[in-house]
Formats: structure tokens, sequence, C-alpha cells
């Protein structure tokens, strides 16, 4: 189903942001380069591939405009019309899509993930020692939230807004995160040389997070001209 009223991501977003969202799968005709892509996909895959899709739509419509083919090019990255930039995620029982205006916003990343612990081992690949470290303060403190897919989410929505303006691979490492508990929100450091947003280089992004309905989501803009 459709998210009535406003939508989890949305609160997550600044205003002119549009959001289409779902917690079931949603019908979504393909383009013919579309059902190409994943042709070769097992059902589940191509599920949640029109149901993204379909949120993408939505979204689009909210700015007065179509949704084009998106195939997943370099990364897996989608394509979005000119002027338009935007970020698609998709998890168990979770699609979500959101765009606006090169004007808004120089780029935009968000995430969901199931609010669970993540599995053994993992967190030591996608985290620095000192952000381990937060992560056991913020665990003894608020022991409701799982901390270590919070970072993991809120890394993948920087990297999500990362690519478009940078066009290459951000590592787990190359971003330094700290999270507050209590205004819902996170910022990170960047490890390496960013792109160039206005006039001068990208040297951190700011972010929002939210539990809710069993899912961990996160949402990163980068304002036009910020410079981190």
């Amino acid at each position: 189903m459709a998210l009535a009223g406003r939508g989890m991501i949305e609160q997550l977003l600044p205003s002119g942001v549009a959001v289409g969202e779902t917690l079931t799968e949603l019908p979504e005709p393909l383009f013919p380069e579309e059902e190409a892509a994943v042709a070769r996909a097992v059902a589940k895959r191509r599920d949640e591939f029109r149901s993204v899709r379909a949120c993408a739509r939505t979204a689009l419509a909210q700015l007065g405009l179509e949704r084009q083919a998106m195939v997943p090019g370099v990364r897996g990255a989608p394509p979005w019309p000119p002027g338009v930039v935007g970020s698609l995620t998709h998890c168990a029982g979770y699609r979500a899509a959101a765009v606006t205006r090169v004007d808004r916003l120089a780029s935009l990343g968000i995430d969901g993930e199931p609010h669970a612990p993540l599995p053994d081992g993992v967190i030591r690949i996608v985290s620095l020692p000192e952000e381990r470290e937060e992560l056991s303060r913020l665990a003894r403190d608020r022991p409701d939230v799982c901390w270590d897919r919070l970072l993991f989410s809120a890394k993948e929505s920087i990297y999500k807004a990362w690519f478009p303006l940078a066009g290459t691979w951000l590592g787990f490492e190359d971003a330094r995160l700290t999270v507050d508990p209590v205004a819902g929100t996170f910022s990170a450091d960047l490890l390496v040389t960013g792109p160039t947003v206005g006039d001068r280089p990208l040297t951190g992004v700011r972010g929002r997070w939210l539990v809710r309905r069993g899912l961990v989501l996160t949402a990163v803009t980068v304002p036009a001209g910020d410079v981190g």
C-alpha cells in the first residue's frame, strides 16, 4: 500500500523534495530496456524493481514530470530527467523514491533498512574504530535502537548523495559518522577529497534518521552551493 498522509522518508527531507513510498509491491509497466535489465532476475528482484519505479513515477509526477526509462547505470545509479536529482531505496517491506530539482539541491540520498542488528562481523567492515566506540556508547544509553544498522544505512545514503556529484566510489572507511540520538540527525566528515559544489570542495554532509515500523530510514541532502 502507498503510505497515507506524510510519508516516513518525507519527514527526513526538506520542503521541495517529492516522495513516493510504499510498504507493499506496486505494479508498474516497464520500458523495454528495463524489462531486458531484469529479464533473468528472480521474481523478488523483479517485484522490487517495478515497485521502486512506481514510487519514482509518483515522485516525478509531483514535479510535473513523467517517468523515463530507469536502467541501472554505473554502480547501480538510476538516471533522472535533466535538471532533476533523486534517489531510490528498497528493502524487505519498503520501497521509496525522492526527487527534486537541481536548483534546490545539488544531490540527495535515501536508504531504508530493516531495524535489526547487522550480521556478525559486518560492523568492522563498514565502520571506523572511533565510530564503533561511539556506537557502544549509544547502545548503552539507547538500547532500543540498532545503531550498527543505522550507521550502515547512513553511509549508504551518503554514498548515494556522493556518487552523482563525484562519479567515483566512496568506501565505508571514507566517511566518519557522528550521530545525534536526540535530534535524529547525523553528520559525516569526508576523509577523501570531495567534488566541488558551488565553488568549493565538499568536505562533509549532514542527514537525518528515523526508526519506525520496523525500519531504519536515513536521508542525506547536499544543498546547491553547499560546501559541507
